[in-house]
């Protein structure tokens, strides 16, 4: 299969990516840095995901089986129009796009599950609003124009190069027997999903067509509370936590 990677060679996308190879597809990858960590192995399209004239003009004529599109530019978005256009613009042949969305795109609140409305337009967390809005386009366009979309909605993710302080906050203070602080009583339940897990999910998603004009909810089962979450760190570094409990 020929398949364009949208952007993030650091984390998902590069599990995603290593996972693809394997299969023996044949992998582009859209980005904007020089080089990636495959080397000859993939393909590479540099643009920037933001600019839309310049991604029409760079998909133009191409033609692939499944579009992973994955990045969000922390920095300044990524709104609902650049989403479009990059499904508009690999349309053509296309047998699936897959949308890495988030569960931030239904808001606050616990046991969200895939028939909950998301946020509104209107909704203050930029990030949240954007993944909405884009999911909302991608389905219209899905209804309108037939464009085989699905999207996924992972909790949050762990696993190996993540660039977020998420896991590593953590190490950095379990292993050298710092205090780490929990909100209340740290029984509130979180949500995680491991790379590669989301990696195979996106596969999956691209390959079973019952997927299309649907979105799916990424996590691992049963969740897992706060301090369970990091009593669990403690004991892989064979240490003993420290935990500092803090009214909400």
């Amino acid at each position: 299969m020929r398949v364009l990677v949208i952007g993030e060679t650091l984390f998902i996308g590069r599990a995603l990516v290593e996972r693809l190879l394997e299969r023996g597809d044949e992998v582009v990858i859209m980005h904007r840095g020089s080089g990636t960590p495959f080397g000859k192995r993939v393909g590479e399209i540099r643009c920037d995901r933001n600019d839309i004239p310049a991604v029409q003009a760079a998909l133009a004529g191409t033609t692939f089986d499944v579009v992973y599109d994955n990045v969000y530019d922390w920095e300044r978005g990524t709104t609902a129009d650049q989403v479009s256009a990059a499904a508009l613009a690999a349309a053509a042949g296309l047998r699936r796009y897959v949308f890495m969305s988030s569960i931030a795109v239904y808001g606050q609140g616990l046991d969200h599950d895939e028939r909950d409305p998301l946020v509104r337009s209107e909704d203050p967390n930029e990030y949240n609003r954007n993944k909405a809005e884009s999911e909302r386009a991608l389905f219209a366009l899905h209804a309108g124009k037939g464009i085989p979309v699905t999207t996924l909605r992972p909790a949050f993710i762990y696993g190996p190069h993540n660039p977020f302080d998420r896991e590593a906050f953590f190490w950095d203070r379990i292993v050298p027997e710092r205090p780490i602080i929990i909100p209340g009583d740290g029984s509130r339940p979180m949500q995680w999903v491991h790379a590669e897990d989301v990696a195979r999910a996106a596969i999956g998603a691209a390959e079973a067509d019952v997927a299309i004009g649907h979105a799916y909810n990424l996590g691992n089962y049963p969740p897992v509370t706060q301090v369970e979450f990091v009593e669990a760190l403690a004991r892989v570094a064979g240490k003993q936590a420290r935990l500092v409990r803090i009214p909400r």
